[in-house]
């Protein structure tokens, strides 16, 4: 399994990467802080989610951006694969927008999904996968510096078997759990056999059947008593039937006497509401009278000859059609008025609008005069300073005339000076070097000679054939000295030279800024003179339009004054419309009340008539009356005739005598019936009681079968916590047998010497490196660069153990190591490129080292080079070729 490609958007420092990886070893490059590591947590979280990071989604995103994105491809088991992530920032905590596995099958998506997948695809879930794949920064020296108790639990970890572990101490858990619930259960079952011996005592069954006897006993009293209380109601209602008859005959009595006094007295009321009538029939024949007299009255003063309804219609509906047609020309004439009203006024508006925007572009034209005016003016200074600028540059020019060089050429002629003077100081330090070991050679010499030595070959100076080369020495120390004071004069010169080229350089650039001055106050004095003949156009063009516009005004004001006119004249037809309206309503008010008081004639006739009507049916109803009055009178005669007293006594000694008993039966009846009611509810606690013996029994018996079941389970968990315990023991030393051949190969192949022999592992995880003499160490006596190389071949011997498993089938994922060489000296660190070319020939596909060490950088076939902005404090990332081109 290798990694192809990772692209970044907004993850933690990355705003905007793509990086490609290839098979071999990549070395990602950076100072510390660059953001290296952050490049491998994007390929962990790309795969696993943020389980695989110990970080929740919020940390990925950059500061202050809404989402983040990361994709990566890789190859595995000869399938290409490519997963995508996006994560949004915008509510309360960030959420997985989109996560979308592709492989060479169906898509796979969903955060859970994808990780399931994953998982499934490397049989490693993410923590298994980190642990194999990836050497943390600073963890090298943690497994060789550990405790053995600290070594066992992180290498068990890092090989899982810390699940194991995990799982025993569940199962211990359970069986602790299952302990107490079985303590439970058996305190519950000894509380259950209490309650079964103390009820089984208190002899229920035998208790039930008194209790059934004594009821059958009392429901018979209760019978007994019943039956007489039923006799005794009997004569109760007897008695009150034959009160009530004659009860009955006293109140119809009662009523009779009651009907008979006010028929006699509705039948004297009726007879005075039929002299009310009558008068009333009199007053309203005189109220027609008048009426009538009122009308003729009215009518002189109308157009008609009589008061016939269809006639005072017929002149209403003329009077109404009149009235229509002079609210018709009313409404055209008010409309006519007001239109030529609003009209006037509108154009009288409109005119003083004209006149006030004539004067705006009048006072407009007079400001743009006065600002081309200003324009000019200022032209004036601006065409001054060409003139002043032409006469500087040409002042600066002149400093050319007695130049060595031509205007334009001075920056090579201070290149050239430069460069000479650079020579000649080198060839005054050549000088003064031969000058100095010329003089020390003299000055050997002359001591030599004092002591009578030969100056070159130190022998007795007697016959000596070089005596004389002292003074060809002397003769040179005196051409150096002349060489040097030379090239010290011409140093000066040039020195002279190269402060006059910087001058005229100085001057060139000057120049330079005048000419480019003068361009843009040239431009400005163009632009300014087309904005002067702007204005002055702009100033007649408003001059015109507001002749214009005045001369409008002055048309629109005539064309007011007409208008206005008319909507005078409209006004005065409106009030003469208004006065024949008037006249018309006149008329129309005396006919309506012509008809009104027709309309009350009629009602008066009918009252009349209603009144009389009233009369004849009062006659009719005191005539019923009588009669009623007659037969009532009868039959209180009848009544009294068959009234006995004799008999209403008897009945009443008889209601009197049963009551009294009734209500001494009651009370027995009731003492009978609640000493059943006690009976039954004994009988029924009995019962219950028999009832929750026999569940009582029958929890005894599910409790005991549940004892029994904890018992058995209490054994299994124990054989279970048992069974992960020798599990993990046989694992590990499986796991330790292996780890111990793969260390020792992967050691051999990294630390190749004389001086140690093999490594041991126990089934502790206790580590004895042992030297070719046979003596044992402690790692902890290997020097520091050792201790690391020691724990990095430890840690791939785990990520071969891990990534291949005991039968060597699992696909080997890359390996990373994150700053390994931070407890390397600089002479280890070509043994820690051995050690990552042995992982290489031992199969491993891609190997990335994070490192900010430039030497490790040689054994890298790729380099990923890291850099993060000071001002921004975002990261970018270059994938670099080769070794030579990072260099560069």
């Amino acid at each position: 399994m290798k990694f192809d490609r990772v692209r970044l958007r907004n993850f933690k420092c990355y705003a905007d990467a793509d990086l490609r990886l290839d098979r071999g070893v990549t070395v990602i490059h950076g100072l510390n802080g660059s953001g290296k590591s952050s490049l491998l947590e994007a390929c962990f979280f790309a795969l696993y989610g943020a389980k695989a990071l110990d970080r929740t989604l919020d940390d990925v995103v950059t500061i202050g951006e809404e989402e983040a994105e990361i994709e990566l491809w890789f190859t595995h088991d000869g399938g290409d694969y490519h997963v995508r992530r996006r994560i949004r920032a915008t509510g309360e905590r960030a959420t997985t927008a989109e996560c979308v596995l592709e492989t060479p099958g169906d898509p796979v998506e969903g955060a859970r999904d994808v990780r399931r997948t994953v998982t499934n695809l490397f049989r490693m879930d993410s923590e298994a996968f980190v642990n194999c794949a990836y050497v943390r920064q600073g963890e090298v020296n943690k497994l060789i510096n550990a405790t053995p108790t600290q070594r066992q639990d992180m290498i068990d970890d890092l090989l899982q078997l810390g699940k194991l572990e995990e799982y025993r101490e569940r199962a211990s858990d359970a069986r602790l759990g299952v302990k107490s619930v079985l303590d439970d259960k058996r305190g519950s079952l000894s509380e259950l056999e209490t309650q079964i011996d103390q009820k089984e005592a208190k002899n229920l069954h035998e208790r039930l059947n008194q209790r059934k006897s004594d009821l059958k006993e009392t429901e018979g009293e209760i019978e007994r008593f019943e039956e007489n209380e039923e006799t005794a109601e009997k004569t109760r209602k007897q008695a009150v039937e034959v009160l009530e008859s004659y009860d009955e005959k006293r109140e119809e009595l009662d009523a009779l006497a009651d009907d008979i006094e006010q028929l006699e007295s509705e039948i004297g009321r009726t007879e005075r509401e039929r002299a009310d009538h009558r008068e009333r029939v009199r007053e309203l024949r005189e109220r027609v009278e008048d009426i009538d007299a009122e009308v003729e009255s009215l009518l002189a003063d109308t157009e008609l000859d009589s008061a016939d309804a269809e006639a005072i219609e017929a002149r209403l509906d003329e009077l109404d059609a009149a009235d229509d047609e002079l609210q018709s020309d009313l409404g055209d004439a008010r409309t006519q008025a007001k239109m030529f009203g609003n009209q006037a006024d509108n154009l009288a508006r409109r005119a003083d609008e004209m006149e006030s925007r004539a004067s705006e572009k009048r006072e407009r034209a007079d400001r743009l005069d006065a600002e081309a005016d200003d324009a000019e003016s200022d032209l004036e200074d601006r065409r001054g300073k060409l003139d002043r600028l032409d006469d500087d540059v040409d002042a600066k020019k002149a400093a050319f005339e007695d130049a060595p060089v031509e205007f334009g050429a001075a920056e090579s002629y201070l290149e050239d000076r430069r460069e000479a003077k650079a020579d000649l100081q080198s060839r005054i330090e050549d000088a003064k070097a031969a000058l100095q070991s010329a003089r020390d050679s003299v000055a050997e010499a002359e001591q030599l000679l004092d002591a009578g030595k030969c100056p070159e070959c130190g022998q007795p100076v007697e016959d000596s054939p070089h005596v004389d080369s002292l003074a060809e020495d002397r003769e040179r120390v005196a051409e150096l000295e002349a060489e040097l004071e030379d090239l010290r004069e011409t140093r000066e010169t040039v020195a002279r030279e190269v402060e006059t080229a910087e001058r005229l350089r100085e001057t060139e650039r000057e120049v330079r800024n005048l000419r480019d001055r003068r361009e843009n106050v040239e431009q400005l004095v163009a632009d300014k003179e087309e904005a002067v003949a702007d204005k002055r156009a702009d100033a007649d063009e408003l001059r015109e339009e507001a002749d214009e516009l005045e001369t409008d005004a002055e048309d629109k004001r005539a064309d007011a004054d007409e208008l206005r006119e008319k909507a005078d004249d409209r006004e005065a037809r409106v009030e003469e419309l208004e006065t024949e309206r008037e006249e018309i309503a006149d008329k129309r008010e005396r006919l309506d009340e012509i008809r009104d008081l027709r309309e009350e004639i009629a009602d008066a006739e009918s009252e009349i008539e209603r009144h009389r009507e009233k009369r004849a049916s009062l006659e009719d109803q005191n005539d019923l009356r009588r009669e009623q009055l007659e037969d009532k009178r009868e039959r209180r005669n009848d009544l009294r005739e068959s009234y006995d007293d004799q008999k209403v006594q008897s009945a009443r000694e008889d209601k009197r005598e049963a009551e009294e008993y009734l209500q001494k039966v009651e009370v027995k009846l009731d003492e009978l019936r609640e000493r059943r009611d006690d009976l039954q509810s004994a009988i029924g606690g009995i019962r219950s009681e028999i009832e929750e013996l026999e569940r009582l029994r029958e929890r005894r018996e599910d409790l005991a079968a549940r004892v029994e079941s904890l018992e058995s389970l209490r054994d299994e968990t124990a054989d279970l916590q048992e069974m992960y315990g020798d599990l993990r023991a046989e694992l590990r030393q499986r796991n330790v047998e292996h780890l111990e051949a793969m260390l020792n190969e992967v050691f051999d192949l990294v630390y190749q010497n004389d001086s140690y022999a093999r490594i041991e592992l126990d089934g502790e995880y206790e580590l004895t490196v042992y030297q070719k003499d046979g003596e044992p160490l402690d790692p902890e006596q290997l020097s520091g660069g050792e201790r690391a190389l020691f724990n990095l071949s430890l840690r791939c011997a785990i990520y071969r153990l891990l990534s291949e498993g005991i039968e060597g089938t699992a696909p080997m994922p890359p390996l990373i190591l994150d700053e390994p060489t931070v407890f390397l000296d600089s002479g280890h660190v070509s043994q820690l490129a051995e050690l990552v070319e042995s992982m290489r020939d031992l199969g491993v596909e891609q190997i990335v080292v994070v490192s900010h060490d430039d030497e490790l950088v040689a054994a890298a076939d790729d380099v990923v080079y890291v850099e993060k902005d000071a001002v921004s404090n975002r990261s970018t990332v270059e994938r670099r070729e080769s070794l030579l081109e990072t260099a560069d």
